[in-house]
């Protein structure tokens, strides 16, 4: 089975649209592209029923749409027997972990995709940036270490573009970068959460599938299970490059790929 597990609900010019409309064009991609399922998985600051959880001014200004008419959208395309699921990307605050979990659990999720973009006011893929701030090994070991920490919430059923502090490219001496890949998987192991393999990192400056194959190795060895991932913005780009991205898990010994429903997980063979 091929699964497409993130992708923002866009019409085809990229614009916002949580209706059932926007969905068909991505379902006619995946069948195109021999993905058998995919998912939305809209951002979570878009919604004003969350902003009480952000101080950051880019989460802020976003928190405008309604998130029941996205859950109605996604609903219904899967009432209507379209193979997508519900889900949504949702950006961990340490510390807010309980206000989080009130906030999502009256609706209806498939999964939860867990997501760093922010820490302490400094971004992880914008400006001003964390490695910056902190320096960079620094700035690596505490996205590391908050990552562990969205494992831990219990909140989240994957970790999506798990490495996303390499999309500038900058990175710390590669032994360093091991330890750390080794230092979070050990971290997550035996947990009731995945790791996503994206393929976006492939059109970010790094130009590198997330997550790095020594960090994918690391987490296959402690049983940690995988999904896949186009972070599709436009209908066209759902199951891009999923050649590249099991290639990869296979290359780390993975044997099937995790799919959700209603919040369960179940392995499947990877196609």
């Amino acid at each position: 089975m091929i699964v497409d597990y993130h992708m923002h609900l866009r019409n085809e010019r990229g614009e916002i649209a949580h209706a059932v409309a926007a969905v068909e064009p991505f379902v006619a991609t995946a069948r195109a592209a021999g993905v058998d399922e995919i998912g939305f998985t809209e951002h979570v600051y878009y919604f004003r029923q969350t902003r009480s959880l952000w101080t950051v001014p880019y989460h802020v200004e976003r928190c405008v749409y309604d998130i029941e008419t996205y859950v109605d959208a996604v609903a219904a395309a899967k009432g209507r027997g379209l193979p997508v699921k519900l889900g949504l990307e949702v950006d961990y605050v340490p510390g807010r972990e309980d206000e989080t979990r009130a906030l999502l659990e009256p609706y209806p999720w498939d999964y939860l995709l867990g997501s760093i973009h922010w820490l302490d006011g400094f971004g992880i893929d914008d400006r001003p940036r964390l490695l910056d701030e902190l320096g960079v090994e620094g700035g690596w070991r505490t996205y590391f270490d908050a990552l562990a920490g969205a494992a831990r919430s219990g909140l989240f059923d994957s970790l999506s573009h798990p490495d996303v502090i390499k999309i500038f490219g900058v990175r710390p001496d590669r032994p360093t970068v091991e330890a750390l890949h080794d230092e979070f998987a050990d971290a997550i192991a035996g947990l009731p959460v995945a790791i996503e393999v994206s393929t976006a990192g492939l059109y970010k400056e790094v130009r590198e599938l997330y997550p790095d194959p020594h960090l994918l190795a690391a987490c296959r060895r402690r049983g940690v299970p995988a999904t896949l991932a186009s972070d599709a913005h436009f209908p066209e780009l759902v199951g891009r490059d999923f050649d590249r991205a099991r290639d990869l898990l296979r290359s780390a010994g993975y044997e099937t790929i995790t799919v959700f429903d209603q919040r369960a997980a179940m392995q499947v063979p990877l196609g």
